[in-house]
């Protein structure tokens, strides 16, 4: 046994704990075998900004300014370059199972030397993520980024009550989404395009009926031109509050959802951008109700606004469930969402994607229509009795044969690549 716990032989132990995990839920009318399968057209989309505290590669940047976002720890071997990111992506992707997505914000365009303002970007400015994402088989979303710029200072953007300034958002929005469909289409996968916003104010705003109504009409502009759904798919993002918002942001959720059932747009929820206590589980199968397709944002909020490491907790395998049970795997488009630097980065992308997956695992293992026959008898007691006693199901062995057909390590063994790697990539820069 070596110092995470790991058993030799660790191929045969997991396909006889697996054999065993299979008799128990097929008794339940689970076949696990097909469920591992299903597993394999699962995509996660991790975003790039954890792996460099949401820095991004403008030359010019002075950092996060405009309120709405930062990262918080100093842990060494942030990237610092393409490569560098591109590099620690790969190397987290090696520890998770399945085949998914990078997540781009516009601030990691790659322009040379030469400073490229973000209303002049183009998609040759994302060539080298297009040709990386091509090699490895994976696709890539995309997000204006509408922050850590002089002309988000104010604490407006598309709300701005500024002419210019608005209209050099406005323009930023436009080419992110041109760029976005570009990539979708070179890649074969549809490129989700989220636009969020920090627009807001730190204390009590008189006009807020009129920045929402100025924001109503930029975002009518950025979405004026019309792309093929098969390359681009495009979402809002809404927040309580933020840094420098914590009195008024503009685009609330109440906007955003008005706005995307009226312009057939997604609407993002992210599990960090609500009150801590309040869960975006239920808020799935309401939107579903009335919009065809949703956008998530897997995080973790602790108490004020924060986006902490994804972990499996009551909240992600709620937000799973309820996935599931709405038949929606298809139609829901999950990216995550956390920007923690106090840790190995590596580490929290693996742990907080190993999570995701985990609770989609759960999710899909669960005999939803075993539940639903004691619901529709009215057998309510046996419904919550099941419920409990799924709980204590064998899914850890489901969760290691998933991992060891893909080839990724087991257990906790993928520390072990962790520390070797930075012991030789990360302490050296």
């Amino acid at each position: 046994m070596d110092k995470y716990g790991l058993i030799g032989n660790v191929s045969e132990k997991v396909n006889k704990a697996y054999e065993y995990a299979k008799d128990v839920y097929n008794s339940y009318g689970v076949n696990t075998d097909e469920i591992l399968e299903k597993m394999k057209s699962i995509r996660i989309s991790l975003h790039c900004w954890q792996g460099d505290d949401v820095a991004g590669f403008e030359k010019l940047s002075e950092g996060v300014s405009g309120g709405g976002i930062m990262a918080t720890g100093n842990y060494p071997g942030r990237a610092r370059n393409g490569d560098e990111l591109r590099q620690d992506i790969e190397k987290a992707m090696e520890l998770i199972p399945g085949k998914h997505k990078i997540n781009l914000h516009a601030m990691y365009a790659e322009t040379g030397n030469t400073y490229v303002e973000r209303d002049k970007l183009e998609v040759s400015h994302f060539s080298k993520w297009v040709d990386w994402a091509k090699s490895k088989g994976i696709g890539i979303d995309f997000n204006p980024t509408f922050f850590a710029h002089k002309m988000a200072d104010s604490g407006f953007t598309l709300s701005n009550k500024d002419k210019a300034i608005r209209e050099f958002w406005i323009e930023h929005g436009k080419r992110c989404r041109k760029i976005a469909a570009e990539i979708g289409k070179e890649l074969g996968i549809p490129c989700v395009n989220n636009v969020w916003i920090p627009d807001g104010s730190k204390d009590f705003t008189v006009s807020r009926l009129e920045h929402r109504l100025i924001l109503k009409d930029a975002l009518d502009e950025v979405f004026s031109e019309k792309y093929d759904r098969n390359y681009l798919l495009d979402a809002v993002e809404s927040k309580l509050f933020g840094i420098g918002s914590e009195t008024y942001v503009v685009g609330s959720h109440e906007f955003y959802m008005s706005y995307a059932l009226t312009r057939d747009v997604m609407i993002c929820l992210d599990a960090g951008h609500f009150h801590p206590t309040e869960s975006i589980a239920d808020k799935i199968s309401s939107i579903l109700s009335f919009n065809k397709s949703l956008l998530l944002h897997v995080s973790r909020g602790v108490r004020w606004d924060s986006d902490h490491v994804v972990v499996l907790n009551d909240e992600t395998l709620a937000i799973a469930q309820e996935i599931k049970r709405s038949n929606a795997f298809d139609k829901v488009y999950i990216a995550l969402d956390f920007f923690d630097a106090s840790i190995n980065r590596i580490t929290a992308w693996v742990v907080g994607t190993r999570a995701a997956l985990k609770s989609i695992l759960i999710s899909l293992l669960e005999p939803t229509e075993l539940l639903l026959k004691e619901e529709l008898a009215g057998n309510l007691g046996n419904r919550l009795a099941l419920m409990e006693e799924l709980k204590t199901l064998p899914f850890g062995a489901v969760w290691d044969k998933f991992c060891l057909d893909n080839n990724v390590p087991v257990g906790a063994a993928w520390l072990n690549d962790i520390k070797e790697y930075e012991e030789k990539v990360l302490s050296k820069r």
